[in-house]
């Protein structure tokens, strides 16, 4: 038996906490469970499908069909724990940031393994990290929150240059992925926290010009 390498465990583990955050936010729109299903699915692997798309590589869930299998498991999670859950609008928040974080860190990590640089990384990180989110906002008739003056995107970059720089000083490769991962984590919770985040576009009204 194959025991899973740490970046499949962090792969699953973003999985499962993404699904989550897509499952949640379709259950506040009362989806039935086939719709909050499908949300939880685009959420989970709409970055790596999008990612592997541009890397010439196949998608990862049409390989492996564990991540389908997470989505799932992360809606029967919804609907046993649905009082402390659902209701709960911290849990999207630490949801989507702890998929973020590690779906950042794995795009960046598979785009250095196919031997592209380190920007082309960050951007596959990037996508990787926040595509999903937009996925699913688009799904569920939401701005999509990496359009918003929220610091979302911006995270996942600054995660991928944290990971170039730390595999530049050749730290070892489990720690710089757990700084680089816990970087967009902590960026997160400060722009958050702080009500952080990038100048908005004052531009003229269409509708009155």
């Amino acid at each position: 038996m194959e025991f899973p390498s740490f970046m499949e465990v962090l792969d699953f583990i973003g999985t499962f906490a993404f699904a989550i955050s897509g499952i949640r936010l379709a259950s506040a729109k009362q989806f039935d469970l086939f719709g909050a299903y499908v949300v939880g699915v685009v959420t989970a692997i709409g970055g790596g499908t999008l990612r592997d798309l541009m890397l010439g590589v196949t998608p990862i869930w049409m390989i492996n069909p564990m991540y389908l299998i997470c989505s799932g498991i992360a809606l029967l999670w919804v609907i046993l724990f649905e009082k402390k859950l659902v209701r709960q609008e911290v849990t999207f928040f630490i949801f989507d940031t702890i998929g973020l974080a590690l779906f950042t860190v794995v795009g960046v990590e598979k785009a250095l393994g196919l031997g592209f640089p380190l920007w082309v990384a960050v951007i596959m990180g990037t996508i990787t990290g926040a595509a999903g989110g937009v996925f699913r906002d688009v799904f569920i008739n939401e701005i999509p929150l990496i359009f918003r003056k929220e610091i979302y995107a911006l995270a996942c970059i600054i995660g991928g240059l944290f990971y170039g720089l730390f595999n530049w000083l050749n730290v070892d490769l489990v720690l710089t992925q757990c700084l680089s991962g816990f970087s967009v984590f902590l960026v997160r919770i400060l722009a958050v926290k702080y009500h952080l985040g990038l100048p908005r576009l004052k531009g003229e009204d269409c509708e009155n010009s």
